[in-house]
């Protein structure tokens, strides 16, 4: 990963619009990136599975016997039907196929194509599942399409030295929040990834914070926002961003993880994963997930409202600010390189 490039240029708009740019992204930057698929709770025993999609790319992670976590592509080598529906669930021992009933061993391998005799050409194991690499950070689950990625450590390595003093291994998944929002994904990271917009957009998380000495800090591949909260704040932790799409909101007693996933050109689904220790109260949960709510609904407004005008066609680019906008200038850096073609 570079250093930041502090360009005076954003993007031009045309890459926010169109489904040729939303293709080319999906197969140089998400099928070659780490993506936050679950938190380990929410595949507590043997056969436990979740089932996503994320930029049109069909995912399942299963815990195989031992313990393992193994991922796959959520296709079957039949006729490509889904193992499993988007969601989370529990098999009986072997994923089946939900549209023609062929069976994979936990650990991916054909065990039975249904009605399928002793026919020539035809070897089991051939058809085993599509594997993906799958890792865990402190409990978190992630996945890469790319068979020769970086171990996640490196990819990590940034926000485990910002956490390394919190007890992540204590918590526990507790609750997903999901928003679907009309926007390209870039526009959304790119709101995430700066302060500028807070006494605008933010009015009471700007009464709460003290925006004059907001800042950012660029530590490729990921992004840190800092700003001395006014008096006990909910965001009074870790604040931060991990390339290509995640969030990262460290509480005094839990933790929120940000998902910004495309599922096209012109729309992005935004999960929160919320992970608490299983002793916190009720309560104490509820409060940083009131605050977020307000906070999103606010960056959902005028993320739309810049969509709006990116595909109107009048703006073609404008200027970042070197105070405020380095998270951007790199974030659109990395972008230009991954989607660069030869």
């Amino acid at each position: 990963m570079r250093k930041p490039n502090l360009a005076p240029e954003t993007l031009d708009a045309a890459l926010y619009r169109g489904p040729d740019q939303y293709e080319i992204e999906r197969r140089t930057i998400f099928a070659h990136s780490w993506l936050l698929i679950a938190h380990e709770s929410q595949l507590p025993d043997t056969g436990s599975y979740v089932a996503t999609n994320v930029a049109g790319y069909p995912l399942i992670v299963v815990r195989g016997e031992g313990g393992k976590l193994r991922a796959f592509h959520n296709v079957c080598r039949h006729r490509a039907g889904p193992l499993a529906y988007d969601g989370e669930g529990r098999c009986e021992g072997q994923l089946v196929c939900r549209y023609h009933g062929w069976r994979y061993a936990l650990d991916g391998r054909l065990a039975n194509a249904r009605d399928f005799g002793p026919a020539e050409g035809f070897d089991p194991r051939d058809f085993a599942l599509f594997g993906i690499a799958c890792e865990s950070w402190r409990g978190f689950v992630f996945v890469n399409m790319d068979a020769k990625a970086a171990p996640l450590a490196q990819t990590v390595a940034p926000l485990e030295a910002k956490t390394r003093d919190m007890p992540l291994e204590s918590f526990r998944f507790w609750r997903r929040q999901t928003h679907e929002i009309r926007c390209n994904w870039k526009n959304y990271v790119e709101n995430y990834l700066e302060g500028y917009h807070l006494p605008i957009v933010h009015p009471t998380l700007n009464e709460q914070v003290d925006g004059s000495k907001y800042h950012v800090d660029v530590e490729p591949p990921a992004i840190f926002h800092w700003a001395p909260p006014r008096g006990d704040a909910p965001m009074s932790g870790l604040w931060g961003w991990l390339w290509p799409c995640h969030g990262i909101n460290a509480y005094k007693d839990g933790l929120m993880m940000e998902r910004m996933w495309p599922v096209g050109h012109d729309r992005i689904v935004l999960d929160y994963l919320y992970c608490f220790p299983d002793e916190l109260s009720e309560a104490d949960r509820e409060r940083p997930l009131l605050s977020s709510t307000v906070i999103t609904a606010e960056d959902v407004k005028i993320a739309e409202a810049v969509q709006r005008n990116l595909d109107a066609g009048i703006y073609s680019t404008g200027r970042l600010s070197p105070r405020h906008e380095m998270g951007v200038a790199w974030f659109q850096s990395e972008v230009l390189a991954a989607t660069r073609q030869p």
